[in-house]
């Protein structure tokens, strides 16, 4: 809307009263993402390909770089840098007459080059986006959905590309951006329901002002959630659930899998392809311990020789991730049969409900589909029938799942909110149904193994945990749910730390916004840009001739120039600065005099209502250019300010001053800009062309007399038919007998190839 030259083209209401669903999703998990509208800048994809290749090369050695994880950071290390400086000379990449990457006309190389590394070491296919069409499309870590027409900004997002060896679409330059929390934070009122916010009162409280109410459910939650279990290795891990899935599934129990990403998703569906579940059947004590059964005991199975019954060789099941966005209704639907297993990608967001014993209006459409697929019409008496049909059967298999325990959620690894894996758990155990959830991690899952990895495999090793077993405990779930609460702290405080950035921004964005609104709406901006011009003339007045400098000081070659640049006038500013006792208020009051008379004069030769309009026009165009790079010295601004700090000042007020400055320096150029262009620009005047009669010159030979057909008609016209550039109607005797019946869209008889009205009908 503030991008707009028209109201009429604004499509926002004004900002009274929101209520938004999943509130914790858009005002806690996207905040850290600011709102962008972005447009393209100038092609550099051949520095992207030529970059992401060196780094490639380059982190073959880990010890070039270091990786932050936590922070999702990656730097070059001191090795780094000397081995990607001496790669990049011999590549011949350096701007000429440099020889170090650090120096200033290398600083767009350093940019890309901290790009390529973050793109080829923190940002991983299939977890944080996928390829589709030759595109990469991010993956929302919330939903585990692809998001449509949302790319990284800052050249990361072509630096992925460049990584993955597909099309490097144009970097975009900002043109408006605002965060999730001062745009929500322009309602006046502003509410939201989710079944997850309780963890997040304070920050709700803090930023929006928004209380926290709890509502009873609507019947008593019979679901039942078992304390984590926790292995050494992910590939333990992996076996253990697809134990656990095969033994559920047998017993005709629903089963949902959560996982965190599409490429675990593919790897535990590979593992459940080729699993083979074996149940034990029996066991005797080998030879050397018969009569030696306490001794048996101690030593385990490897004292036994077991008889085992396959039980299933590989399972059935569906997947949903980012992949099968499509298929994702279907597949929902029947998730809740018995026996059924379905493994899923951030189920957490995804605002679905698996209802036991299947969904009747996806089975409904899913049977009309075939139906019209075999050519067959769909009657109101078979849609009933079929309707009746499909109760009965859903109520017999929510009876048997139900039996059978309800829905099982088995999580796969902890997420890092703890609202997404409640989110998780609340799949199931809905409106009083039965169901129970279970999470099964690793020392090897991200969330631990990058906040207690080394502490907890340190504790499973000295209580002599063997390979594929694991413990379960009330306090590990305390533990993992600290670890939960460390990150949340931590993303709480970058959200927090965005926000204050943003709020001095904030105020500035309101203020040019609402000048740009009176811009829009305004039909007379005489007066403004009159301001402006003597402005203008105001500063250029006092840079070059000071009010309390000597004449030898002053800059009057200088003023010159920039009165023909900016202003379009000649002046004898040389002959006035000669003048006895000139003053720099005189210089102010002739050079204004002449430039009003050279506005007045544009005036009248190109009119008040044109004048008018180009005013509007240039002042909305200046104030959008001047506001998209003020946004991009800000982003600049923003990513060295901290460096403040080493200098013990604080970075947030340094930050606050030097936006006011740059604020400041947009005004001054607002009012430069906009005064240059009026008082510069050329206005040239076409007349439209004079109407001429055409020339005929194509000859056209009646075949029955063989006379020229086209030969001078105009003199059989009557004496005066034509006056001035009126065009007399033809008489229609002077086309060949017939052709005044012919349509003037009709190709033209006379065989040309054009329409009869461009060519003989024009006669007529």
């Amino acid at each position: 809307d503030n991008l707009v030259y028209d109201r009429r083209e604004m499509v926002q209401r004004p900002h009274h009263f929101a209520i938004v669903d999943e509130v914790d999703s858009i005002l806690i998990d996207e905040a850290r993402t600011p709102l962008i509208i972005s447009g393209p800048t100038e092609d550099r994809s051949d520095l992207y390909v030529t970059v992401d290749a060196i780094i490639k090369d380059l982190i073959q050695d880990k010890s070039t770089y270091d990786l932050d994880e936590k922070q999702k950071q990656a730097l070059l290390t001191e090795e780094g840098s000397e081995l990607i400086e001496q790669l990049m000379e011999e590549r011949g990449l350096f701007a000429e007459d440099t020889t170090g990457l650090y120096d200033a006309a290398n600083i767009t190389l350093v940019h890309h080059i901290n790009q390529a590394l973050r793109a080829n070491t923190l940002y991983q296919k299939d977890k944080d986006y996928i390829l589709k069409s030759g595109e990469v499309m991010l993956i929302d870590e919330f939903t585990g959905r692809m998001m449509q027409g949302r790319r990284l900004s800052e050249g990361l997002h072509q630096a992925i590309e460049a990584k993955e060896g597909v099309k490097i679409q144009p970097e975009n330059q900002t043109l408006a951006s605002v965060t999730i929390q001062n745009y929500f934070r322009l309602y006046e009122k502003l509410s939201g329901m989710t079944g997850t916010a309780a963890t997040e009162a304070q920050e709700f409280g803090d930023i929006y002002k928004m209380e926290v109410l709890e509502v009873p459910t609507h019947r008593p939650i019979q679901r039942i959630d078992y304390d984590d279990e926790i292995y050494r290795t992910e590939r333990e891990k992996n076996l253990a659930i697809a134990a656990q899935i095969a033994d559920r599934h047998l017993a005709g129990q629903p089963v949902l899998v959560g996982t965190v990403s599409i490429e675990k998703s593919e790897v535990l569906s590979e593992l459940l392809k080729t699993y083979v579940h074996k149940v034990e059947t029996g066991r005797t004590p080998k030879k050397e311990f018969v009569g030696k059964e306490k001794e048996a005991e101690k030593l385990g199975d490897a004292a036994f020789d077991i008889e085992y019954e396959i039980k299933l060789r590989g399972i059935p099941h569906a997947v949903l991730n980012a992949r099968q966005h499509e298929q994702e209704a279907y597949i929902v639907a029947d998730a809740g049969l018995p026996g059924a297993v379905t493994i899923a990608t951030n189920m957490a967001g995804r605002g679905t409900d698996i209802q036991l014993g299947g969904n009747l209006e996806m089975r409904m459409q899913k049977w009309r589909t075939e139906l019209r697929n075999l050519a067959q019409d769909v009657t109101p008496d078979m849609e009933t029938a079929e309707e009746t049909r499909l109760k009965a059967d859903i109520a017999v298999q929510k009876q048997i799942s139900m039996a059978a325990g309800g829905l099982f959620v088995l999580g796969t690894e902890r997420h890092e909110s703890r609202r997404i894996d409640n989110q998780l758990r609340g799949r199931t155990g809905r409106q009083g149904d039965p169901g129970t959830s279970k999470f099964f991690l690793s020392c090897e899952d991200d969330l631990l193994r990058i906040f207690a990895g080394d502490r907890l495999d340190s504790i499973m090793k000295s209580f002599g945990v063997a390979e594929g077993e694991a413990i379960s405990h009330p306090w590990l779930n305390k533990a993992v749910e600290q670890a939960q609460k460390r990150v949340e702290t931590r993303n709480y405080d970058i959200r927090k730390n965005l926000l204050k950035y943003d709020d001095v921004v904030n105020d500035q964005r309101k203020a040019v916004f609402e000048q740009r609104q009176e811009f829009m709406d305004s039909t007379d901006l005489s007066e403004l840009v009159d301001e402006f011009r003597s402005d203008v003339i105001n500063d250029l007045v006092e840079r070059h001739v000071p009010p309390k400098a000597y004449a030898e000081q002053w800059d009057i070659a200088g003023l010159d120039e920039k009165v023909r640049s900016t202003l379009g006038l000649e002046l004898p500013l040389a002959e006035w600065a000669a003048e006895e006792g000139v003053s720099n208020e005189e210089f102010e009051e002739r050079i204004s005099a002449a430039a009003n008379a050279r506005a007045a004069e544009r005036l009248e030769m190109v009119g008040a209502e044109q004048i008018r309009s180009l005013e509007r026009q240039f002042l909305l165009q200046m104030i959008d250019m001047q506001w998209r790079e003020h946004l991009v010295q800000l982003d600049h601004l923003r990513g060295v300010i901290g460096l403040r700090g080493y200098g013990q000042r604080d970075p947030l007020n340094e930050y606050k001053t030097e936006a006011f400055n740059l604020f400041e320096t947009l005004l001054h150029n607002l009012r430069h800009d906009v005064t240059r262009w009026l008082m510069t620009v050329e206005f040239r005047f076409e007349q439209p062309p004079a109407m001429e009669m055409p020339e005929f010159q194509e000859i056209h030979l009646n075949p029955g007399t063989g006379e020229n057909e086209m030969l001078n008609p105009l003199a059989q016209l009557p004496e005066g038919a034509l006056q001035g550039d009126d065009r007399a109607r033809l008489p229609v005797d002077v086309l060949p007998v017939g052709w005044e019946r012919t349509s003037r869209n009709a190709d033209c008889p006379c065989g040309s190839g054009r329409k009869f009205k461009h060519c003989h009908g024009s006669l007529v």
